[in-house]
């Protein structure tokens, strides 16, 4: 299989990255840290691995040519890359903050959909899965900006889903409560009771593979993970 995952660099990408890598698939990827160079020297062609802010859309289509032309359309594009706001009630969150967030969270994932889906549409074949969460179904205090980019995350993903040929599918994921960075900024030090990125990749990334036409528009979670 050929699979497109963002934010590739560190925690649950990272994690299904090297999980696919280490099963045979051709893994395809895109990061903003400097971490994306040790992935392209650890691991050479046909796996692919590009500095991309998925925030850049004329950084995106130029990625998407260069993809598409030498690896052609992707089985499964997963879109992952996210941030998190550091917690504190909606008023007290800065314009600046709440403004990447929402770049990141849903118009980056908008970005790739762009560029990536209308050759999987040629196909008609390919799953996408959008990295949804708990909080995309749910509330917290002091998370407002992160649950809206969740929610609409699934608003956009069951869309797409109706928008697309027969066979293929678009779904929103919830990944589960993983120990990740992202969470550690949620919960602190309490977010280390909860399972690891690798060990939760172990689960996932088989899991999404089983991911098809049968699970189009579907709300979905990462079974045997708290929500």
């Amino acid at each position: 299989m050929k699979i497109l995952i963002t934010g590739v660099t560190r925690g649950l990408g990272r994690a299904l990255a090297e999980w696919y890598i280490a099963n045979g698939h051709t893994l395809i990827g895109c990061g903003r840290s400097a971490e994306i160079l040790n992935l392209r020297f650890t691991y050479a062609a046909p796996h692919d691995f590009t500095n991309v802010d998925v925030t850049e859309e004329n950084r995106v289509a130029l990625w998407s040519e260069k993809v598409l032309a030498e690896h052609g359309a992707p089985d499964f594009l997963v879109n992952n890359a996210a941030v998190m706001n550091t917690p504190a009630p909606l008023w007290q969150v800065p314009a600046r903050e709440f403004n990447k967030l929402i770049d990141v969270n849903i118009k980056g994932v908008a970005n790739v959909l762009r560029h990536f889906v209308p050759a999987m549409v040629t196909r008609k074949q390919g799953v996408i899965v959008n990295f949804s969460s708990g909080w995309g179904r749910s509330t917290s205090p002091e998370v407002a900006p992160y649950c809206a980019s969740k929610y609409a995350i699934e608003g956009l993903t069951k869309a797409l889903a109706q928008e697309l040929p027969e066979g293929m599918a678009a779904v929103p994921l919830n990944p589960g409560v993983i120990d990740t960075d992202m969470l550690r900024q949620a919960w602190n030090d309490a977010a280390a009771s909860y399972p690891k990125a690798e060990a939760w990749a172990k689960v996932a990334a088989p899991f999404i593979l089983g991911l098809g036409a049968k699970d189009n528009g579907q709300s979905v979670s990462v079974p045997g993970v708290e929500e």
